[in-house]
């Protein structure tokens, strides 16, 4: 923001330090009667060896911003506050108004993304455990986009190994020539036949040679598996309203005829050992509790491929045939250390140079109510397409006593409150703790819910029906109390709150950000008439550019979550 290229210029020409503008540590102000601190004294401290007092001094005596900072005050060991000018922020404000961006720059150093998220297992339904991945990583796909970055989504689907050979039998023995209705009943008579009838053990065992070894019949009844799989999958993404499409799946069999190659390569460069007949990387620093070291296995005693080579040859082909500098893994938090060694041996290889970052974007779980893994009765994982309709149903009764909709129009809003509700419960938290599924609070109409801000937009939208004009660029803004003061302030921040969730792969920065600003817009609507025939044309015409701004920015700041705002509710 403009704030910190005045303070990177301070720095240069009070005390001979070259800070990129983004890097002077500037952060809204939690404290009243403050917009902005900025806490860089202290980091450069004690690289230029002087107090940090001392160097919060030099810089605001050598800050240019007289025409934008009304006040600055060095608080504590050596914080830098700073309260705006009430007339530059008006022009500010006014001159969002009309901006689809609402003030958000473009990057200007944009990278190559390779997003791995949602990655369900084929042959299985997708249960509440798949919902984490599914809409952090579309967040996260939407928020990279959005600031200008290359994305390449890919859905890693787990469609290779053993499992396939037991379920093409079983398919075979079911004379199945349509669709698999139910595709966890299949799975789990496929699976009680492997445990109980040992000739069909070995049938499968045999089918999964086959299947390896590229025989046309069981690739094309694998296939089957796979699209039938995928058409179960493109529900739940649509009811979501997840990008995710046929064109993004990459599965462990897009990766197969990579593997024997990424072994190769480990064992010429003498990565490898052989470790109980097991093919092993032994990257350095991990260790067991008693002291061990720890094997990437790469190729089982069996000659089969875990999912060590496989995860090895993804990175080696997004980086090296798709040139990407950037690999992100939307996972829950139990592999972490599964990635922290994969990282390594990539780096090891080559396949993760000084120009690329791989990062796991680690999750928690969802929790019940009783604070346990969120399982139905039966103890069974909760079916996720089954979940969503639910919460469809439950949003259709939050709505149903609202006269202003019409009956046509009560099912797509439904979906919109529904859907939302469900998608910002899982972002509105910090994306590394574990949190408790609980409908009433997902569906509150106040607090920190997809559902408050969706009302917000929908009291702005009647607001301005009522008030019969569109808002103009260039409509002049005033700011003669202090709720519009604070509403301008708070709009302002919006390039702010995306730059930190996409900078921290932290969705929930910005959820904060739009409970802030509704929260904002609250107090301004009930402190400061709008449409009251006793406000001034002038002020009239400031409020309504105040509120249409709101919503735009609320309804831009949603649809990077990826949830839909309706025009009424």
């Amino acid at each position: 923001m403009e704030l910190g290229a005045r303070v990177a210029a301070a720095l240069r020409t009070g005390l001979d330090v070259r800070v990129d503008p983004v890097d002077t540590l500037i952060r809204p102000s939690t404290r009243d009667g403050v917009d902005y601190q900025c806490n860089i004294a202290m980091s450069l401290a004690k690289k230029l060896g002087r107090p940090p007092r001392e160097v919060a001094t030099a810089l605001v005596e050598a800050l240019d911003a007289a025409d934008m900072v009304a006040e600055t005050e060095i608080a504590g060991p050596g914080f830098v506050n700073f309260v705006l000018r009430d007339d530059w922020l008006a022009e500010r404000v006014a001159e969002l108004l009309g901006d689809p961006r609402a003030g958000v720059p473009v990057t200007d150093a944009p990278r190559r993304f390779a997003l791995d998220y949602s990655s369900p297992n084929v042959a299985k339904t997708m249960h509440v455990g798949n919902m984490r991945s599914t809409v952090i990583g579309d967040a996260l796909h939407r928020l990279l986009a959005f600031a200008g970055h290359e994305v390449l989504p890919h859905n890693h689907l787990g469609d290779w190994g053993t499992p396939f050979g037991m379920l093409i039998e079983h398919m075979l023995d079911s004379g199945l020539d349509g669709s698999i209705t139910d595709l966890n009943a299949f799975y789990q008579q496929a699976r009680a036949k492997f445990d109980a009838d040992e000739a069909f053990a070995t049938r499968s065992r045999d089918r999964v040679v086959k299947l390896q070894a590229g025989d046309e019949q069981t690739r094309q009844l694998w296939q089957r598996l796979v699209d039938e799989s995928a058409r179960h999958f493109q529900a739940v993404y649509d009811l979501l309203g997840i990008r995710l499409t046929q064109a993004n799946i990459y599965g462990e069999s897009f990766y197969n005829p990579y593997l024997g190659e990424v072994v190769d390569e480990l064992t010429e460069l003498g990565l490898t050992e052989v470790s109980d007949g097991a093919v092993c990387v032994f990257p350095p620093g991990f260790t067991g509790r008693e002291g061990q070291r720890l094997p990437l296995i790469v190729r089982k005693s069996d000659g089969g491929y875990g999912y060590a080579a496989t995860d090895l040859a993804t990175a080696r082909y997004w980086t090296r045939e798709r040139d990407v500098t950037d690999l992100l893994y939307v996972v829950g938090s139990p592999q972490a250390q599964h990635f922290q060694m994969v990282f390594a041996v990539c780096t090891q290889a080559g396949y993760l140079t000084d120009k690329h970052r791989a990062e796991h974007i680690a999750f928690g779980s969802v929790l019940g109510a009783d604070g346990k893994m969120m399982r139905t009765r039966a103890g069974e994982s909760v079916a996720l397409i089954g979940l969503l309709e639910e919460a469809v149903a439950r949003a259709a009764k939050v709505i149903e006593e609202r006269s202003e909709l019409a009956e046509a129009d009560r099912a797509a809003v439904a979906r919109a409150v529904g859907i939302g509700a469900v998608k910002y419960a899982d972002l509105a938290g910090d994306r590394l703790k574990d949190y408790v599924f609980t409908w009433e609070k997902m569906l509150a109409k106040d607090g920190n819910t997809s559902v408050y801000l969706q009302y917000a937009i929908a009291r702005i939208r009647s607001v301005l029906r009522k008030a019969g004009e569109t808002v103009q660029p260039g409509t002049a803004v005033r700011l003669g109390e202090p709720a519009e003061r604070a509403l301008a302030v708070k709009l302002l921040q919006l390039p702010a709150a995306i730059d930190a969730a996409v900078a921290e792969y932290a969705p929930h920065k910005l959820c904060g950000y739009l409970f802030e600003t509704a929260s904002a817009f609250t107090g301004f609507y009930e402190n400061c008439p709008i449409l009251a025939s006793s406000t001034p044309d002038d002020v009239r015409g400031s409020r309504l550019a105040l509120a249409a701004l709101t919503a735009d920015v609320l309804v831009l700041g949603l649809s990077l979550l990826g949830i839909d705002a309706p025009e009424r509710l």
